[in-house]
């Protein structure tokens, strides 16, 4: 079965300049009649329409989703089965919060009392499984299981001045990141800054920051589509830059 624009549109729940637009960056490219020149969805593109919407459900931007579909070794239903770890993940998110919630509004009440880390623990079990679901794997097959839990036991052992502090520290690093890479010298005393920062940054999640640590962790950045998309939404060639300033800021330590 076959579907023209506007019946695929009402049958995914997006609109018609949604499609146009995949189809014009090439993500989601349909065949054409010759002699209405209608585009027309097979059943295949149809597929590939539910692994995008997947995808960006979870937030991935539509060239990194691009890259994974386009893959040589992509596999359908292991995509499946990672989408849906990643859903139960958000859920579990979403009941975290939930609970939050509801101790607040029981606390405003006066039915019960909350302190101060029960506050923000919702929060924080957001970012450990945001981080186990977009870099989990990865990280855990370059520095192992210990490594990642210990990293995750950390930021959940957070005060919430600690944590809050975490958070303005990525502030100031995606601020001056974003200046120094706009500038484009990662030799520049501002690269030098954003390498500080992030360094800064990275010790709140870790208990020791050795330089070869940190620059595997900067090239896995670059290799990694999925690291590369984040920093790519803080500048363009974000990822790139950060490696080769992170390799001098060392060199020149």
């Amino acid at each position: 079965m076959t579907y023209t624009i506007q019946k695929l549109a009402r049958l995914a729940g997006v609109s018609t300049r949604t499609l146009r637009h995949y189809d014009a960056i090439g993500l989601l490219c349909p065949a054409r009649d010759h002699s209405s020149g209608y585009r027309l969805y097979s059943p295949e593109d149809v597929d590939r329409l539910q692994q995008i919407l997947f995808y960006r459900v979870l937030d991935l931007p539509l060239e990194a989703i691009k890259t994974v579909l386009d893959a040589p070794d992509f596999a359908a239903a292991d995509a499946l089965r990672a989408h849906r770890a990643a859903l139960q993940a958000k859920k579990h998110q979403l009941e975290q919060l939930l609970t939050t919630v509801d101790k607040t509004i029981a606390m405003k009440e006066g039915l019960q009392k909350m302190t101060d880390e029960e506050k923000f623990a919702g929060f924080k079990q957001k970012l450990i499984d945001d981080n186990e679901t977009r870099f989990g794997r990865e990280v855990r097959d370059r520095y192992g299981d210990d490594a990642m839990d210990a990293s995750n036991a950390r930021l959940k052992g957070m005060t919430q001045a600690q944590y809050q502090a975490s958070q303005q520290a990525s502030e100031e690093l995606n601020d001056v990141l974003k200046r120094a890479c706009l500038a484009g010298d990662p030799d520049s005393a501002l690269a030098r800054e954003a390498c500080a920062k992030h360094k800064t940054w990275l010790g709140y999640f870790w208990k020791t920051v050795t330089p070869q640590a940190h620059l595997n962790l900067v090239e896995m950045y670059v290799a990694d589509e999925r690291f590369s998309a984040y920093y790519e939404k803080i500048a363009p060639g974000c990822a790139v830059f950060l490696r080769d300033a992170m390799q001098r800021f060392y060199g020149k330590m």
